[in-house]
């Protein structure tokens, strides 16, 4: 696929916000079929598990449309697309390197970054222990101190995880940060991880910096060399990778959160715009980053884009 940047897209910011608008109602979240509800537009987005809270709480559609919002961890969101389990209006992934593989789309527009932060809780002794530390990977290869992580297989977080930890291990010359951690079985999906966390079930998670603001959770920002922030360590970041069950082999760089819009209609158009376009209201109080460049395109963009 050519994927190269459209020129002037970052002049077209304040178009884009001016398009967005403010509107009544706001989103519904739904765990079925996404469609079509009375007389006003509807509009779907299959989105990743990071930005549900972003979607449904805080976006405003343009005026006179609606949105309903279903999230999952974006490997497979990208997997439920690519297999036609699902038909969204718009996909907006976590990695925009699913956009390839899986998936197979014509173009796409990065709008938003995160950083990986080490949470860990105030609930328990092993969270103490963590955020008392001198040294977080001492506190992480305790025994008595649990590590709750995401699914590899189903979401870029759980393998940005063990980006992390692999780069973790060489910064600071501790190789059981990759071959005791990762052998400790404590896996579940994004909401589940949560859930745990929340209940005092893990001490400590590495989570995106999103996350951890939007819920309140305490948390060590980790060095760029290791949180795949810094499009300055994209380089290194780039040395570790994981291969998911389909054979994809997905590897580190610095995150970034993408879209692209699958159907043509006006709805769709200006729902997609109004989110990519005004992506730094939405979510930079959330604790993501939105770089000037954004909106950034790549690939075949239609004209309307």
């Amino acid at each position: 696929m050519n994927l190269d940047a459209s020129a002037g897209r970052s002049s077209r910011r304040a178009f884009l916000a001016s398009v967005a608008g403010v509107a009544a109602g706001g989103l519904t979240a739904t765990a079925g079929c996404l469609g079509r509800a009375g007389s006003t537009p509807t509009v779907s987005i299959l989105a990743a598990g990071s930005l549900q809270r972003a979607l449904t709480t805080e976006f405003e559609p343009p005026d006179g449309t609606r949105v309903e919002v279903e999230a999952h961890g974006s490997a497979r969101v990208a997997r439920m697309v690519a297999d036609g389990q699902r038909d969204p209006d718009i996909v907006a992934l976590a990695d925009p390197t699913l956009f390839d593989a899986p998936l197979s789309v014509p173009w796409y527009a990065t709008f938003a970054n995160n950083a990986l932060v080490l949470a860990h809780n105030p609930q328990t002794d092993g969270g103490t222990r963590v955020a008392d530390a001198t040294s977080w990977p001492d506190a992480l290869l305790d025994d008595a101190v649990s590590l709750g992580r995401t699914d590899p297989d189903l979401d870029p977080l759980g393998y940005r995880t063990r980006f992390a930890l692999a780069l973790a291990a060489d910064y600071y010359d501790r190789r059981a940060l990759t071959d005791d951690l990762l052998r400790r079985d404590q896996i579940y999906p994004e909401t589940q991880l949560l859930a745990q966390f929340d209940a005092g079930g893990v001490d400590a998670a590495f989570v995106y910096r999103s996350m951890a603001v939007e819920r309140d959770y305490p948390y060590l920002e980790l060095p760029a060399a290791i949180n795949l922030s810094d499009p300055e360590h994209a380089s290194a970041y780039e040395t570790a990778s994981y291969t998911l069950p389909d054979g994809v082999t997905v590897r580190g760089g610095p995150i970034r959160y993408a879209a692209t819009r699958r159907t043509d209609t006006a709805a769709a158009e200006s729902v997609f715009e109004a989110l990519v376009g005004t992506a730094g209201d939405l979510l930079e109080p959330s604790g993501f980053t939105v770089r000037e460049s954004h909106p950034h395109y790549f690939g075949d963009v239609p004209p309307t884009a």
